[in-house]
């Protein structure tokens, strides 16, 4: 009978050590970095200092736009031209000649990307911006992060800068109809 060839690494080998199975080294688990967790914000809370990019990739300082109106809303919606979103956008839509003529700002919300925000406002002829938060900072201040991703639709409206209506998780017609409808209570009760 023919001898089996052995390469000369393993017949280098004393038998005992291949007989063993090979050990791996045990990798060190990897370590998870640790985010610092954002502050969500609080009625009476004021609005958060941060700035984002529009649709068009302009800077929008929250701070600095909530100074320039009497009432600022903010909506949140999952990912732009999907079906809710998109009726959530134009409902706001429908009421924007009224929100603006209340001194009220309107600014739409998602994690999508400026290009994307660009094609949704002109698919839809919206005439408000969208904001781009694709890091969630926002988001995640606001209280609408899913984990570990998406969003919850929802919206928030501040007056003179200071958080008053912070509403989660809710229809695209609960948002724009409630936001309405707490603006007009927000004027009924400063007359």
């Amino acid at each position: 009978m023919p001898e089996l060839r052995r390469s000369a690494r393993v017949a280098a080998k004393p038998a005992s050590e291949s007989s063993e199975p090979p050990q791996k080294k045990a990798k060190p688990a990897p370590k998870k970095e640790q985010k610092p967790k954002t502050k969500e914000i609080e009625e009476g809370d004021p609005i958060p200092d941060i700035t984002l990019l529009d649709e068009e990739e302009n800077e929008v300082s929250l701070p600095e736009a909530a100074k320039k109106t009497k009432f600022l809303v903010i909506f949140a919606y999952p990912k732009a031209s999907t079906p809710g979103c998109t009726r959530q956008v134009c409902g706001f839509q429908a009421n924007y000649e009224f929100l603006k003529n209340s001194n009220t700002t309107v600014f739409g919300l998602s994690a999508d990307q400026p290009k994307s925000q660009k094609n949704f406002v002109t698919k839809q002829k919206l005439e408000y911006p969208l904001l781009s938060d694709p890091s969630r900072k926002l988001i995640g201040a606001l209280g609408a992060k899913k984990s570990p991703t998406g969003i919850k639709r929802s919206h928030w409206i501040f007056v003179d800068g200071v958080l008053k209506v912070k509403k989660i998780q809710i229809s695209p017609e609960v948002s724009v109809n409630s936001a309405k409808a707490d603006i007009e209570e927000f004027i009924k009760n400063e007359s």
